[in-house]
């Protein structure tokens, strides 16, 4: 019990804080063009393209249904409603292949002038017609041998980062302010993971390379590092970065780069990109807010939902409405300004000097709510809180000491000891170990032939994945953390001591 009650301390007082170029194809403009067709739906005029689908002939911009949307950016196709389309590898289609059978149909190999009747008629090279499911594209000549040029290229392109020997990985890690020590420790952590996979030989043959970036001071300098991370430097995917101040731009830019995240969600939102290891802030709140039905007895309109900061907002509105969903009749949502709230239990969104600003207040009005927060986000509050709040105050906590397996634990001590890193910002070397952990699960299912999109497609599929620190960890189509939900931690002031009073349970869902 003093070692748990050590590593929670530890967990809160600190939890909250040589390149190669890529190898990319040459392409001339013919390919170029060829290519932005494939992926977008663009004409190299400009001119839009229309696609017709179904057997009525429906006729819809070839934008909203791109090559690309089915077959992926490598062209390997990606199974979608029961319909798998074909790998478009020109090796296999149409270079000296000779006549095959596929699903019971014999046909000859592919030609220039076969690949334009299948896309313009969906017709195979003997005749039989295409999956319904495959739109037939009209295009002019132009545009026609723009596409096959470059369905002639696409099995050589490989995405940026993926070389013959390495591959290229980046983060943002700042180096000075307030977040340099936690950038330290990331930085620490992932150095150390990199280097231990490469004495292994690498993974399939490469060697992991760690592309770090300090963020800067300010938004415009994070987000002119985040451009040089995927333009200039060209990494294959970005692995725990740690830059607040991109949390408004950053989805979108990951989006728009087809560019896959490992690591934490921004506070605005999350993204098909980004696989956090860890739940987000709505699902630990749940959290305890199931704690306070279940254990405290708090009725339906006991929860008061209060946010402290305009950042805080939307995260707060987000929670108030899932409460509703899930049966509770929170009163109105509440900012604070400074002054004691009402409600029997006070579910608090924002940092650690509003929730201490908050709990004076309450103590000032001679007010004693059960006080629920996260530990990532009030941490900091703890040791500065009278013994007023002692048994009233629980935290949400993604993982314990008590779910650490002794290979895990073996496993943190001896990172530890390389990196002469000690017990504090213990979460924070956890989440990037299990950064590391799905990552490396990741790419050894990949394979060596890989590009950006199947790594999303293999995270995206990973289930039950053991990481000796936490819960185990799994994803799904639209599931983005691979944890749903926390355990919960009753603090005894002064210390703070932590005494952990429900084990993790996946946040309730909705009926």
């Amino acid at each position: 019990m003093r070692r748990l009650l050590a590593c929670l301390a530890g967990m809160a007082l600190y939890g909250t804080l040589g390149c190669g170029s890529a190898l990319a194809l040459d392409l001339s403009a013919e390919e170029q063009a060829g290519k932005r067709l494939f992926r977008e739906g663009v004409s190299s005029s400009d001119a839009q393209v229309v696609a017709r689908v179904g057997a009525s002939d429906m006729t819809v911009p070839a934008s909203v249904l791109p090559c690309a949307s089915c077959h992926g950016f490598d062209g390997r196709g990606r199974a979608e409603g029961g319909v798998r389309p074909p790998t478009l590898d020109w090796q296999r289609l149409a270079l000296g292949q000779g006549e095959r059978e596929v699903n019971g149909r014999r046909y000859p190999a592919y030609s220039d002038a076969s690949v334009a009747r299948a896309i313009g008629q969906g017709l195979d090279p003997a005749g039989n017609r295409l999956d319904p499911a495959m739109p037939r594209f009209v295009l002019s000549m132009a545009d026609q041998r723009n596409l096959t040029a470059y369905l002639k290229r696409l099995g050589e392109e490989r995405d940026p980062g993926l070389e013959e020997a390495t591959l290229r990985l980046g983060t943002l890690l700042p180096s000075q302010g307030p977040l340099a020590e936690a950038g330290r420790v990331v930085r620490a952590v992932l150095e150390d993971g990199f280097e231990q996979l490469n004495l292994q030989g690498g993974i399939h043959g490469r060697r992991l390379h760690l592309v770090t970036l300090d963020p800067g001071p300010d938004q415009a300098s994070a987000e002119q590092a985040l451009a040089r991370l995927l333009d200039g430097e060209e990494v294959f995917a970005l692995i725990a970065p740690l830059a607040p101040l991109l949390d408004g731009v950053l989805s979108q830019r990951l989006e728009s780069a087809g560019v896959p995240l490992i690591g934490s969600t921004p506070r605005s939102g999350g993204s098909p990109q980004i696989f956090d290891p860890l739940p987000g802030l709505r699902e630990q709140l749940l959290s305890l807010a199931a704690h306070g039905r279940q254990a405290l007895a708090l009725g339906p309109g006991a929860l008061q939902v209060v946010y402290a900061g305009d950042d805080q907002g939307a995260l707060a509105e987000s929670l108030w409405q899932r409460l509703r969903l899930l049966g509770w009749a929170p009163p109105p949502l509440r900012a604070f300004d400074g002054r004691a709230v009402e409600g029997q239990g006070i579910l608090y969104v924002g940092r650690a000097g509003g929730f201490a600003e908050l709990a004076n207040a309450l103590q000032a009005a001679g007010r004693s709510p059960y006080l629920f927060a996260a530990s990532s986000q009030v941490a900091g509050a703890l040791p500065g809180l009278p013994a007023h709040w002692s048994q009233r105050l629980f935290l949400a906590y993604p993982f314990v000491p008590g779910d650490w397996t002794e290979q895990g634990r073996a496993s943190l001590a001896d990172m530890q000891r390389r990196q002469g890193l000690d017990g504090r910002q213990a979460s924070l070397q956890v989440g990037t170990l299990c950064a590391l952990k799905l990552l490396t699960e990741a790419l050894k299912q990949m394979g060596r032939d890989t590009s950006r999109e199947h790594l999303v497609r293999v995270l995206e599929g990973l289930h039950d994945v053991p990481t000796g620190l936490t819960p185990a960890l799994s994803f799904g189509p639209g599931l983005r953390h691979g944890l749903a939900g926390a355990h919960v931690v009753a603090v005894d002031l002064p210390g703070p001591r932590f005494r952990a009073v429900a084990p993790y349970r996946p946040a309730p869902d909705i009926p």
